[in-house]
């Protein structure tokens, strides 16, 4: 390692990586001058000297194409909602608080809910085929369209049918009532 620590160097400094410095990629360097101190074979042609510069140069263009692919971004510029941009402690409210919630647990909404609920059950009771309803609640069941084929003694393509009807004739159920889905 000591060796080749001058080229390792030589070799990372033609390379720039984003949000990083230097050192790091000499330490890259460092990563791929041990793989290839690992992998080197002595029965091939090439001399430990091309081997290693190969892994090194690769070893760096790998930290360099990871760090410029933006893949974590989301993550490392995220805005948390239950801290403040602030310091900790402090009086300013955070954005869970200041967003409003769901509504979820309000009584209007749950007896609107339960409503159209019921409406949509009596709406499928008496518009859905009995091919339908039985497919609909094997689907509902988490069964594959090839489980309810199997069950129901059809095939796959019928499956796949009858649940585009049924989501037609809940579609057409639901803009009759406007109901936002």
């Amino acid at each position: 390692m000591r060796r080749y620590y001058g080229f390792v160097r030589l070799k990372a400094s033609s390379y720039f990586l984003i949000g990083g410095d230097s050192d790091d990629l000499i330490q890259e360097g460092l990563v791929g001058l041990y793989k290839a101190v690992r992998d080197y074979r002595t029965d091939r042609e090439s001399s430990f000297r091309n081997f290693a510069e190969l892994c090194i140069t690769r070893q760096i263009i790998t930290a360099v194409k990871t760090a410029t692919r933006n893949k974590h971004t989301p993550l490392n510029q995220y805005v948390s909602f239950s801290q403040t941009p602030a310091a900790p402690g402090d009086s300013e409210p955070t954005l869970d608080e200041v967003l409003p919630g769901p509504t979820a647990h309000d009584p209007v909404n749950q007896v609107i809910s339960s409503e159209e609920l019921r409406s949509l059950v009596a709406c499928l009771s008496s518009v859905l085929s009995e091919l339908e309803s039985s497919v609909l609640s094997l689907y509902l069941d988490g069964h594959s369209y090839e489980a309810i084929a199997e069950r129901l003694v059809c095939d796959t393509k019928t499956v796949d049918n009858a649940l585009q009807r049924v989501k037609r004739k809940v579609g057409a159920h639901l803009a009759s009532r406007n109901v936002p889905l």
